[in-house]
């Protein structure tokens, strides 16, 4: 039973993968316009503009969307599980990278006191980009459902 040819003619798992890789690119190419560098861990990353769980979650609701319709059980859940991560994405996932850089800040000004007897500098410094910005989610969202109405339901078989 050849189980990968037929995992890349499903129409709503390649719609999101591909709302999530357009969201990872775009972030990539942003952060370099506006850092003026390279990172290769935004291609991966969690945060940035836009939200790559955004985009693949929106671009997974509107892709069942399409092909079972806005009744099925389907629809239902993935809506859901859409409203879901963006509103993680918005709030702890946010709330954890602020208080990553705050954190990071202190470790700073403790490795730079030379009167401190703690010795941090084994210490990695935390993650930062974790959630996003209402805006970053929406430009996510977005793009997410542009793929999904873009990329016809008969596309990949």
């Amino acid at each position: 039973m050849p189980v990968f040819p037929e995992l890349f003619q499903n129409y709503i798992l390649n719609v999101a993968l591909i709302g999530w890789a357009s969201a990872q690119l775009i972030k990539t190419i942003l952060f370099l316009i506006v850092n003026r560098k390279f990172d290769a861990e935004r291609l991966v990353g969690a945060g940035g503009m836009p939200s790559s769980h955004s985009a693949a979650v929106c671009a997974l609701f509107i892709a069942v969307a399409r092909q079972t319709g806005v009744q099925s059980p389907e629809f239902a859940m993935a809506f859901i599980l859409a409203a879901i991560v963006m509103y993680d994405a918005m709030g702890v996932r946010r709330a954890a990278g602020e208080h990553a850089k705050v954190l990071n800040k202190i470790v700073f000004h403790i490795n730079n006191d030379e009167d401190d007897e703690f010795d941090l500098d084994d210490e990695k410094e935390l993650k930062e980009f974790l959630g996003h910005t209402p805006l970053q989610v929406v430009c996510g969202a977005m793009l997410g459902i542009l793929v999904a109405i873009l990329i016809p339901v008969n596309f990949f078989g």
